[in-house]
């Protein structure tokens, strides 16, 4: 049985890493948090020392391994974006491997300084990734390599669409911040580009068409693959058909005008995530790198408007 320490315990995604956590038989040892609402530890571990200040929380790990002559193996890290870097490095420090959620961090020379810690401590960083290891998108993966095996210079023309409507509440948040999120493109595209990329080689071009605060749009070309994207937290951009159903959530990638049907299948990725880090096959800053390189230079281009190819959804944008 290993043992866990959670950063940011009250956040959105903070209870499928405690799920994650029990599914795998291990436990969480303590948690922090600056936000104390958080009843849904007791559905987990009731037990885990809780902490709403981070010095006290830094004492306590560190207290807790000389008196008790444990240590945390794992800190998972579900901390704001910008944080994520700061978090990760308090845990190799700690003698504990990290587990963060995406984005691993905002900007590429970020991954560059935590390899140096890495080899420092040597101890281990992992990104939650967890479009990698989706059924639908495993099986996406294999069909384009055998196709690629028989044509290698077969190019793919790709639409990916990504709406998940946010509230008021998402522009006054951090999430609303680029300087703490890292953007739209960061905080609800980054695994969508790194699934791609997985799957289609890695970004020769990169281009912006839209920029606004609630949605980015524009256009990739990948080794094997043109793909044009559109990403948006506005609910007035959602298909009328998904509206009538009363979903706030549009989620859609064609390949070559097929569409690739992966709305399910996402309850228990992050326990195969967690399985797959304890077997020591977790993804790491190298498969980070890619992704985290693409979203941070979409943060910095300017938006050349509805120029080359766009995606059609852009035509909806006032």
């Amino acid at each position: 049985m290993k043992n866990f320490a959670l950063i940011g315990a009250a956040g959105y995604i903070a209870p499928r890493h405690m799920k994650a956590i029990k599914d795998t038989g291990n436990t969480l040892v303590a948690a922090l948090d600056p936000y104390d609402g958080i009843g849904v530890m007791d559905s987990f571990f009731p037990q885990a020392s809780f902490f709403t200040e981070f010095e006290r929380f830094d004492r306590f790990v560190d207290k807790w391994r000389r008196d008790s002559g444990n240590k945390i193996d794992y800190v998972s890290i579900c901390s704001p974006n910008y944080l994520h870097d700061s978090h990760i490095r308090f845990a190799l420090r700690s003698g504990a491997d990290a587990i963060s959620e995406k984005p691993l961090v905002l900007n590429p020379w970020n991954v560059d300084q935590l390899k140096v810690i890495e080899n420092e401590t040597g101890k281990k960083i992992y990104n939650i990734l967890q479009l990698r290891l989706h059924p639908a998108i495993i099986a996406l993966r294999e069909k384009v390599s055998k196709e690629l095996e028989i044509n290698p210079n077969k190019v793919y023309d790709i639409d990916l669409t990504y709406l998940t409507s946010r509230g008021k509440w998402y522009f006054v948040s951090w999430k609303g911040d680029q300087a703490k999120s890292g953007g739209i493109a960061s905080n609800i595209g980054v695994h969508f580009f790194d699934m791609l990329c997985w799957i289609f080689g890695e970004v020769q071009e990169n281009s912006v068409h839209l920029k606004t605060l609630d949605t980015n749009a524009g256009f990739l070309k990948l080794k094997h693959a043109n793909v044009k994207w559109f990403l948006s937290v506005n609910y007035a951009y959602i298909p009328k058909a998904i509206k009538t159903e009363h979903l706030t959530t549009y989620r859609s990638i064609t390949v070559n005008g097929e569409a690739i049907e992966f709305s399910g299948g996402f309850t228990d990725l992050h326990t195969k995530s967690y399985e797959e880090i304890l077997k020591g096959n977790g993804f790491g800053l190298d498969e980070a790198y890619g992704s985290i390189n693409t979203v941070s230079t979409i943060r910095n281009l300017d938006p050349i408007g509805l120029k080359g190819e766009y995606h059609p959804f852009c035509k909806l944008i006032p």
